[in-house]
């Protein structure tokens, strides 16, 4: 069995980064793989053998509209050469439009994944999303297989694609329960000791982009400070939207209760977990949310929207209103 993957994290051309990890162990599933990643040629990516199974090639696309084509030059060619069985495609969009095409050219299977909730109603607000969620109920039915990692999105395919669940198999992100439940507290990484001047610290740890609905939750802070002066927000992560949240917590006058850190590694993350008093998630859709089931692991309670695994994580469940998220942080913390 030889799988054909088609990509767009690029990460796995770095040395040691856990997607390349990932994927030289995936690859001992398989007789061979042979991943395609959208790349611009800018980047200077090369083709490269992971592992004696296991090899990757750019597209080295001159514009970001030639990804899909470049990779179905490409995909083809290696069908022939390597007699390709299957083909992935890492989403619905734009790596499934080569996936399609190759598989209609082809005698081969595919399997199209699905990691974002395309079914919740704040995805489709932004016209890229629009343009994304068209794509992906136009290629989702030509699949021989479909790939998800939650219920949600499961049960959303079954009930609106009419896909039948015999075809639709449920792989979660892979978090280690185990390794996070007995993880020690560092001492550098309790969040307590680290900010003695909050009694007590709630905490959020994400990509930070437009679709986390970070300034929402700074926005409900504001009224929990009123009521609780000595509590502290620490939000982790990193992403287009820090300045805007920067803004926003000095447009609010509460810079001393906010902290802004970068990315942490994971022991540094399940020390925070297991030394906040709250995890906090306010986000507009989640395909699966891995840091609300690392939260659970190490034991922190949870405030979350209705979105992702929150409600199998045994959330308390919000709505989008500061109000009621800031009444859920006090009763909770």
């Amino acid at each position: 069995m030889k799988l054909l993957m088609i990509s767009t994290d690029r990460k796995i051309f770095e040395d040691g980064s856990a997607v390349r990890t990932r994927q030289i162990e995936y690859a001992r599933n398989w007789d061979e793989v042979h991943i395609i990643v959208f790349t611009n040629k800018t980047m200077n990516f090369s083709e490269s053998g992971l592992s004696s199974n296991c090899f990757v090639y750019p597209t080295n696309s001159s514009v970001k509209i030639k990804y899909p084509f470049d990779a179905i030059h490409l995909g083809q060619f290696i069908i022939e050469k390597r007699g390709i069985t299957n083909i992935t495609c890492q989403d619905p969009f734009l790596t499934a439009v080569a996936g399609v095409s190759l598989k209609k050219n082809n005698d081969v299977k595919l399997e199209i994944q699905l990691h974002t909730d395309i079914g919740s109603s704040n995805y489709a607000k932004s016209i890229g999303n629009r343009i994304r969620k068209a794509l992906a109920l136009s290629y989702l039915p030509k699949a021989d297989s479909v790939r998800v990692v939650s219920n949600r999105i499961k049960d959303y395919l079954i009930g609106t694609l009419n896909i039948e669940q015999s075809k639709i198999t449920m792989r979660p992100v892979t978090v280690d329960i185990e390794c996070i439940r007995n993880a020690p507290i560092i001492e550098t990484a309790d969040l307590h000791k680290k900010y003695p001047q909050f009694n007590k610290i709630i905490l959020m740890a994400s990509r930070l982009e437009k679709e986390k609905n970070i300034d929402f939750a700074i926005r409900a802070f504001a009224k929990v400070i009123k009521k609780m002066p000595k509590t502290g927000l620490v939000i982790v992560g990193d992403g287009s939207e820090t300045s805007k949240i920067l803004s926003t917590v000095s447009k609010l006058g509460i810079e001393t209760s906010v902290i802004v850190e970068p990315w942490a590694n994971k022991e540094t993350l399940v020390s925070y977990y297991k030394t906040a008093n709250v995890f906090l998630n306010t986000s507009f859709f989640e395909g699966y949310g891995m840091a609300l089931v690392e939260a659970k692991a190490a034991g922190c309670k949870i405030i979350s929207t209705d979105v992702g695994v929150a409600k199998e994580v045994g959330a308390v469940i919000v709505g989008y209103n500061d109000t009621e998220v800031a009444d859920a942080i006090i009763r909770n913390i």
